[in-house]
């Protein structure tokens, strides 16, 4: 059973910072993919940056050079940090893990960003 759970949502002014994290637990396979989605009320699901085992990285265009994406192999934990935050940031952000094909998601952290 693989478990994913994510930290460090919350309430924060435009131009504000949070970090996000997400450890997974379970029977992980070394080589993965881990990352992060939002989903916005009324929209789509959406990449917001995803890292892999290996450390190739992928930013959704409206992250790059606001947000970094990092991880710690050893811990199994993958990090969001997200600087210069916009309302249009806001949404459930949700953590990711791939590996042999099959998908797992954590149960989603709210982020809110204010005008």
């Amino acid at each position: 059973q693989v478990q994913l759970v994510e930290s460090g949502g919350g309430l924060v002014q435009a131009g504000g910072s949070l970090r996000l994290s997400c450890a997974a637990s379970g029977r992980i396979f070394s080589i993965n993919v881990m990352g992060w989605c939002r989903q916005a009320p009324g929209k789509q699901r959406e990449l917001v940056a995803r890292i892999s085992s290996g450390g190739s990285i992928t930013y959704a265009g409206s992250a790059k050079g606001r947000f970094t994406i990092s991880r710690d192999n050893a811990k199994n934990t993958v990090y969001l940090q997200m600087n210069s935050l916009k309302p249009e940031d806001t949404a459930v952000y949700y953590c990711n893990l791939v590996f042999l094909t099959v998908d797992y998601w954590g149960q989603g952290t709210q982020v809110t960003v204010s005008s």
